[in-house]
């Protein structure tokens, strides 16, 4: 149970992180040099690299069947269809391809994801040489011109989207690897943070050292586009982050602070939908979504909502056991009489 409360802490914190890249994204912020803009700069990938990683990590713990993992997946593509009309960086509609990929590798063994894995990187490395990944991209407004076709919402779906099914489905595989860890162990812990810390160094050095402009921005790690070394490190930072909320947790608990980060971890389904619907929601019918706030205010409107966040999902969770969202996913997809 211990471990389980250091997953949702981390949870929260991903989707903390989440809040933040979204809020600019939709506030229409120019990344500056300000203090705020590193923060959420730093963010922009990692966030919900943890987020997917974390997902992974809690099929390889459960027991959930192929076919759950389905259901769960139809109900969270048509929940992110839904988003994808007010959010069309919503990443719901990927999460749910990345289950489909996952119910495949259910009863794999360790070594088979981590192949599975691999070879979905691979996948999304052939596909970039073959495809023109700027196809269906405005890149002066960040916005997709054909988002509403088939062959457009199809091509953002499995290949140049925010968060495309390749490579994006290899963070669940990993996570599902890991979740076959004795996380509770300590020298799991320790092995999590130096391997994680590492491999995210490691990730930097092929960008520096590519001589091709083209080559170099596919080398890098940011998430766009998503090149092999973005997955490195984006599972790196996650594994340290995973690493140290384990380590942590019983000090962490000691200062009285681990329900408001596990109740949201909790919630999280509907804590996501909720910032979206409801915090990008206020900041339109404000005004503010017209590129006049500035990164510390889009910082300052983030750090508000997660807080109201925390504090809602403490109240909810002392009368209920799930979340609104995560009741209603468990009452559609749970087999009658089960």
């Amino acid at each position: 149970m211990q471990r389980l409360a250091a997953l949702d802490a981390a949870r929260f914190l991903a989707f903390c992180g989440m809040v933040l890249v979204n809020f600019r994204i939709a506030a229409q912020v120019e990344p500056g040099h300000d203090w705020a803009s590193v923060v959420i700069g730093s963010l922009e990938g990692r966030a919900a690299a943890l987020f997917v990683v974390l997902a992974g990590i809690g099929v390889g713990l459960s027991t959930v069947t192929t076919s759950d993992l389905l259901r769960r997946a139809a109900f969270l593509f048509v929940l992110g269809l839904i988003n994808m009309t007010v959010f069309d960086a919503d990443i719901l509609r990927f999460y749910a391809l990345y289950f489909v990929v996952g119910a495949m590798f259910l009863t794999a063994s360790t070594g088979v994801l981590w192949l599975g894995a691999a070879g979905v990187v691979t996948l999304a490395i052939g596909a970039t040489m073959i495809f023109n990944y700027d196809l269906g991209w405005d890149w002066d407004t960040l916005t997709y011109t054909d988002l509403w076709t088939l062959p457009g919402f199809l091509r953002n779906l499995f290949f140049n989207g925010w968060h495309p099914v390749l490579p994006w489905a290899a963070f669940l595989l990993i996570g599902m690897a890991i979740g076959r860890s004795e996380l509770h162990r300590l020298c799991i812990q320790h092995r999590l943070i130096m391997w994680g810390f590492g491999a995210a160094v490691f990730a930097l050095f092929p960008q520096i050292l590519a001589t091709d402009p083209d080559l170099a921005t596919y080398l890098g790690t940011e998430a766009i586009p998503p090149g092999p070394f973005y997955i490195v490190a984006g599972t790196g930072s996650a594994c340290v982050v995973i690493g140290l909320l384990l380590k942590l947790w019983p000090k962490i608990e000691g200062l009285g602070i681990g329900p408001a980060l596990t109740a949201p971890g909790r919630q999280s389904l509907t804590l996501y939908m909720a910032h979206i619907l409801i915090g990008m929601g206020i900041l339109d019918e404000a005004g503010l979504l017209d590129g006049s706030l500035s990164a510390p205010q889009v910082f300052t409107c983030a750090l508000v909502f997660c807080v109201a966040s925390s504090i809602f999902a403490l109240l909810w969770s002392r009368k209920f056991k799930r979340g609104p969202l995560e009741a209603l996913m468990r009452f559609v997809t749970q087999p009658r009489g089960a």
